[in-house]
């Protein structure tokens, strides 16, 4: 009997023992202390990228995740996007290139943790900065300010995606991969420039997503009066300079921007490899510990989810991976070996604050050692034009102009920024199915007494009535000319003005277009002017005005407008001039497209196409439509879009995005010198051509055979030059 308590004793005690390390195996914890965040009690030097979920496929994450995990990151970071989650109140979205569960597991299962970016509000060159637009009409709500209703709703979405993260034991302390996440973003300058309401909010903020107690540290970005427990951290094109607002904290760089977004209207953006890799050099050897680039994979604004102002269809920002989930060359493998270096140093990094050492205006030696003997140098070089010469522990060290150098046994420099080893790569677009046979349809243009329009006094502000459910509404009106009127017998025609808050409007008297303006980059605003043929009698007046984004940042960005506000006028007349802005005006959100869903199968087969001889060219309001087969391989897909005008592009019902290769960039294109300071206005590429010609089709929207291309086009173009291309590098 004793021998057998005494096999039970032992069953029990190394029961015991399994029982406790499988919770050790799961019971993680994550926290941190003024040189870095700390994992199951190990300091670790944290390397970032963000890849945003809703920019790609999710064919396309598996990839990605592994040539992230391939260029050295250890951390994927990504927003999450209440507005694609959700669209409507308490109505949600996780499916398809929403499911962020998917995502973050697919994260985890390449063996890399996640930075959660809650927000909610994300900016992000974003339709409404992530804000589904119903919020925008919640009584009496006002944006990111200490107001009731706009917190009620914020902690119920925030609260949401917590809840999901940990049903799902996704955050580190339950074995999952999130470290870290976000509350609010980017809120400092809101907070300095509204005074006591910001500071109240952004208190109210910090406590409520701490009292979530998600088991992982929150941070704020650029916001210096982030409170404990909650860590301020940097976005910039450099960070170096930057400290967190308490000792105890990490030095945390949540965007170090690899280049900037493209406008319709501007030019490509592009930051050298070389001057990003002496940044982040720069910001670790002044005691940084996590790093992260924004963006690693950027990817493409798919349907209308980019922003105003006039942001472009692709979200490339010159990343390591470029949209189409191709290695951007030399900047990913120049990263990847930095990466390397900097892991190789972190022994050192870790343990100790650096000894710095100045020589002289525009050189410094800074120097980490650990207990155990580690030790790690970085040699650095600030001149932006010429090259300078180091001794450093008797030995000579060359050093490009804007350069660092890294020596991870304080004796070997393994990298240095300036000098990359990466074999350069030029992707180009290769067609692979031309000729296409085109049908056309061309979009009625609506009058006043249709019966499917709301008719109120005055003119409306375009989103109060859309709810952005279209990018299109149209203004209708009639206008009574007297047969008396002396333009009629002179030929002067009256001028007709429209101003509007943007972003591009078409103008049509008795169903023909006289005109079409749209706004610039630096001013959306917009203002019609021109002589407009009218008989007398009855005329018919219909503006349709065209929005591009919703806007993404600025103080109370709810309150601003876009649409038609007028005064809209009519001079020339006997009476001098008429004001037609407070008569009566009628509304139709969307085109007649839209309502007929001719972007699929289905719908397309309701209305009467026309081809060949009959297929409009060049003319506006069209709809135009194709079919092809998916090329053979896997090669990434684009469309090639010069000869169109503006519009939108669709393939199998699923929205590419807009379209404007008619908006030729304007900027200053020329030389580029990876040295001295970046800003997003050097280094441009691609003036007085289209600001984006191709857009990304993704192979998985595609079928074998039988694909429906839609595409509406708003200006006028020639749908027989569009062909399917491929990017090779």
């Amino acid at each position: 009997m004793g021998s057998i308590w005494k096999m039970l004793r032992i069953n029990i005690l190394v029961f015991a023992v399994l029982f406790s390390l499988a919770c050790s195996s799961v019971r993680a914890t994550v926290s941190y202390n003024n040189k870095a965040i700390i994992i199951n009690g190990k300091r670790r030097i944290l390397i970032s990228g963000s890849i945003h979920y809703p920019r790609s496929t999710p064919e396309m994450w598996p990839d990605l995740i592994q040539k992230a995990k391939d260029g050295g990151l250890d951390v994927i970071q990504t927003y999450v996007f209440w507005n694609g989650h959700e669209p409507s109140p308490g109505k949600y979205n996780f499916e398809g290139r929403f499911d962020l569960v998917k995502f973050i597991k697919l994260v985890h299962q390449a063996g890399l943790y996640v930075h959660l970016r809650i927000g909610p509000y994300v900016c992000a060159e974003w339709n409404f900065g992530g804000f589904p637009v119903w919020l925008k009409y919640v009584p009496e709500v006002e944006f990111r300010t200490d107001n009731q209703p706009f917190k009620v709703a914020m902690r119920r979405f925030v609260e949401k995606i917590v809840n999901m993260m940990k049903s799902e034991k996704l955050f580190e302390p339950q074995g999952g991969p999130i470290i870290m996440s976000q509350i609010e973003n980017e809120y400092g300058p809101v907070e300095w420039e509204i005074g006591a309401p910001g500071k109240a909010y952004s208190a109210w903020a910090a406590k409520m997503a701490v009292g979530l107690e998600t088991g992982v540290p929150w941070i704020m970005c650029k916001q210096d009066t982030a409170p404990d427990p909650i860590i301020d951290t940097c976005n910039g094109f450099y960070c170096e300079g930057f400290h967190p607002n308490k000792p105890y904290k990490p030095k945390m760089w949540t965007e170090a921007w690899t280049g900037w977004y493209t406008q319709f209207g501007g030019p490509v953006p592009h930051r050298p490899a070389e001057d990003l890799a002496f940044a982040v050099a720069r910001f670790v050897q002044n005691n940084g510990s996590f790093f992260n680039y924004y963006m690693y994979h950027g990817g493409t604004n798919f349907g209308r989810n980019a922003a105003g102002l006039f942001v472009a269809t692709s979200y490339d920002y010159d990343a390591p991976i470029d949209e189409y989930g191709l290695l951007n060359e030399p900047k990913w493998g120049h990263l990847r070996d930095l990466h390397k270096a900097i892991k190789q140093s972190e022994p050192a990094l870790i343990s100790s604050y650096p000894t710095v050492t100045r020589l002289g205006k525009n050189q410094e030696i800074h120097v980490f050692r650990s207990k155990s003997g580690a030790c790690a140098a970085f040699l650095s070089n600030y001149d932006p034009t010429y090259s300078a010469k180091l001794t450093f522990r008797n030995m000579q060290y060359n050093l490009p102009p804007w350069s660092i150098s890294i020596l991870p046994d304080c004796k070997t420099a393994v990298y240095n920024t300036a000098r990359i080893s990466s074999k350069s790569s030029q992707a180009k677009m290769v067609p692979v199915t031309t000729g296409l046979r085109w049908q056309s349809y061309s979009e009625e243009t609506p009058s006043a007494d249709d019966k499917d329009t709301l008719t109120m006094e005055g003119l409306w502000e375009q989103i109060n009535v859309t709810r952005d459910s279209s990018d299109y509404l149209w203004y209708l009106t009639e206008v009574n000319i007297a047969s008396n009127e002396g333009f009629l017998k002179s030929g002067g025609w009256p001028l007709l003005t429209v101003m509007s808050a943007g972003h591009a409007l078409h103008v049509f008297i008795n169903g023909h277009l006289s005109g079409t303006v749209s706004g610039s980059l630096n001013n959306p605003k917009l203002t019609y002017s021109g002589k407009v043929n009218l008989r007398a009698g009855v005329n018919k007046l219909s503006l349709l005005s065209v929005a591009v984004g919703l806007p993404n940042i600025g103080l109370h960005y709810e309150r601003w407008n876009t649409g038609i506000l007028g005064p809209v006028t009519l001079k020339g007349l006997n009476e001098g001039t008429r004001d037609l802005s407070r008569q009566k005006w009628s509304y139709k959100a969307g085109l007649k497209g839209e309502s007929l869903s001719l972007d699929t199968v289905g719908g397309s087969s309701s209305v009467e196409w026309v081809e060949g001889s009959l297929l409009a060219q060049k003319q506006p309001l069209t709809w135009y439509k194709t079919t092809f087969s998916a090329p053979q391989g896997n090669d990434p897909l684009g469309l090639d879009m010069i000869s169109m005008g503006k519009g939108e592009i669709w393939i199998n019902g699923q929205s590419i995005g807009r379209h404007w290769p008619a908006y030729i960039a304007k900027g200053s294109c020329g030389d580029c010198n990876y040295a001295g300071t970046f800003t997003e206005k050097k280094c441009q590429r691609n003036c007085s051509q289209p600001s984006q010609r191709w857009y990304h089709v993704p192979r998985s929207w595609l079928k074998p055979s039988g694909n429906l291309l839609v595409v509406f086009e708003e200006w006028g173009g020639d749908p027989t030059k569009i062909s399917l291309v491929k990017r090779i590098v």
